[in-house]
């Protein structure tokens, strides 16, 4: 009697294990004659695909190399992390709809970029950034608004793209409208995310103290007032004193060149106290 008990036993194991297995395998393909509709609804936004070339055109603007980590927010059907990484940069998608998130996976594999272009189901407001030099978004303008903190808190230098929909006050670093001559859903915009100088400084020429909007700077260096002073990631630039400072923000220490009335360039370089 027990011999027969293990036997059912092992019996209902396998056949337990054949029927997950089966219900994994039906998970990994798309839903049968499943196709994605425009408009569709979604958690934070409907769907509205981007054109083929629309996205090529905001990749080109954020000059993304193999060496970037593509982050898509509202990944949608997977077109832009497909098309990022088809020039060979790793790429991720993040979507709430998880049919959507099957359906990328499954045009990732077929355009040849599976071990490139992930996709994962979530809220992309929860999601880790940290990994991302670009960060692409297509959703809108209040819902950039509650990613402006978290895109303000990635490594300097990390690029942020967005289709029509912009950032409150952070004015972009540079943008473009495509196809020419249209009107809607063709503004597209760059910011890249600047390091943090905000405070004191010492510098060679005495206190150097820094304001900071986004990308702008202000204040005086050794009394003199600082003017055309910007930020790109972490590289910064003003004048003061007749002199142009550019350097690189590196934590604490800022290191660069001086410049004044044509000299040679001088190496310069502030720290903090």
């Amino acid at each position: 009697m027990l011999r027969l008990v293990e036997i059912g036993v092992r019996a209902f194991l396998l056949a337990l294990a054949v029927s997950v297995l089966a219900a994994y395998a039906a998970a990994q393909e798309p839903p049968k004659g499943y196709q994605p509709q425009v408009g569709q609804a979604g958690k934070d936004v409907v769907w509205v695909p981007m054109p083929e070339e629309q996205i090529e055109k905001m990749l080109d603007l954020g000059k993304v190399t193999p060496s970037d980590f593509v982050l898509d927010l509202g990944s949608g059907d997977g077109r832009t992390v497909i098309a990022a990484a088809k020039r060979g940069a790793r790429s991720l998608g993040v979507e709430f709809d998880s049919r959507l998130v099957v359906f990328s996976k499954s045009k990732a594999e077929s355009a040849g970029v599976g071990d490139k272009a992930a996709f994962v189901e979530g809220d992309l407001f929860k999601v880790d950034l940290s990994r991302a030099t670009v960060v692409t978004l297509f959703l809108l303008d209040d819902i950039n608004l509650r990613l402006r903190p978290t895109l303000l808190s990635l490594k300097a230098g990390t690029r942020v793209l967005s289709n029509t929909f912009r950032m409150g006050d952070w004015e972009p670093d540079a943008s473009e409208w495509y196809p020419p001559g249209c009107y809607n859903w063709c503004a597209l915009y760059l910011w890249v995310v600047p390091s943090q100088v905000e405070g004191s400084w010492r510098a060679p020429e005495g206190e150097l103290t820094l304001r900071q909007k986004y990308q702008t700077v202000s204040g005086v260096l050794a009394g003199d007032s600082i003017s055309n002073g910007r930020l790109s990631g972490e590289e910064i630039r003003f004048s003061a004193g007749g002199a142009e400072y550019r350097g690189r923000v590196n934590g604490k220490l800022i290191e660069g060149t001086r410049s004044a009335n044509g000299a040679a360039q001088l190496s310069w370089k502030a720290a903090r106290p």
